[in-house]
């Protein structure tokens, strides 16, 4: 086990270098002079060599990417352009406990809504209720998140006052009600569809027949046994789910004015503001990467099976 866990965390050392790497060629690529937008459109030439001087733009490529590592070794992500040198570390641990928070509660939705309408289309296929799943999940996979969110700002917080239009305020659950429904509705979808597969291959194995058999009651069997067994593929579902979101989700805090990630790299790439894309970019990779590892953990601690194949 412990050599099955060194591998995992080699490999994401690996694959975090090449996100660092990607990273920083792209932030490298970007058009425009940082240089330019720190001293202003009126600055004379000289103030802006300067200032690409300090900032070691006028370095070679190796010499910028080799001082990148050492800058992320210690934990810097460099300043931010736009926002007068305000530390970006800073700037993003300032707006991820909003996206961590937009990210539970879309995960919430995403279970309370589509597991339970898996179950029922796969306890009754071809019914009404199962026509009815296939028709909603439909519906949620098609519509796109932004318009869902501005529906529902416009009939329920506009029209109706019935949640606040943006922002956050007190109680801090009702202002993130509706953009977490709005994250969490096409998540749901895809749950109702995979929960559903799921539940009717379980539902078909001789074992679900032999607790029938044995005069079970079908919510034992259900919960117990099918259920059991039919959200294992879930849980991968839930973790990259969870790793992608607290990367930021900038349809949802932008179109709700949230200050997440989302909404703070929204703005920075309206600013050319460099580091912060990048930052962002790197904390999206990271928790993505973190996730998955976590993940493939919990399958080798439950199945032995997945570690013996790694």
């Amino acid at each position: 086990m412990t050599g099955w866990v060194l591998r995992r965390i080699g490999q994401m050392a690996l694959v975090l270098l090449g996100v660092v790497t990607l990273a920083f060629l792209m932030a490298y690529a970007v058009p425009g002079d940082p240089a330019r937008l720190i001293a202003g459109p009126n600055a004379d030439a000289a103030t802006v060599a300067s200032i690409r001087h300090q900032l070691g733009l006028d370095a070679p490529l190796w010499s910028q990417y080799t001082a990148f590592l050492g800058r992320l070794a210690r934990g810097d992500l460099g300043t931010s352009y736009a926002l007068h040198g305000a530390p970006v570390a800073e700037q993003l641990a300032q707006a991820l406990p909003t996206s961590a928070l937009i990210a539970v509660g879309g995960i919430v939705w995403q279970l309370v809504l589509g597991v339970p309408a898996g179950i029922v289309a796969a306890y009754r296929p071809k019914s009404a209720a199962d026509r009815l799943a296939t028709l909603g999940a439909l519906i949620g996979l098609s519509a796109p998140p932004f318009w869902v969110g501005l529906l529902l700002l416009y009939y329920l917080a506009y029209r109706f006052s019935i949640f606040p239009l943006n922002g956050l305020g007190d109680p801090l659950w009702w202002y993130l009600a509706l953009p977490t429904f709005t994250l969490g509705l096409a998540g749901a979808a895809w749950y109702a569809r995979m929960t559903r597969a799921q539940m009717l291959e379980v539902l078909r194995s001789p074992y679900i027949q032999m607790a029938r058999a044995k005069g079970l009651r079908e919510r034992t069997i259900l919960t117990r046994h099918a259920l059991r067994n039919a959200l294992t593929p879930l849980i991968t579902m839930i973790g990259m789910d969870f790793g992608y979101f607290l990367g930021g989700v900038l349809i949802i805090e932008s179109v709700f004015g949230l200050p997440g990630v989302g909404k703070l790299t929204y703005d920075a790439i309206d600013q050319l503001d460099v580091p912060i894309v990048t930052g962002a970019v790197l904390v999206a990779a990271f928790f993505v990467v973190v996730m998955n590892f976590l993940v493939d953990l919990t399958y080798a601690v439950v199945d032995p099976r997945v570690r013996n194949r790694r």
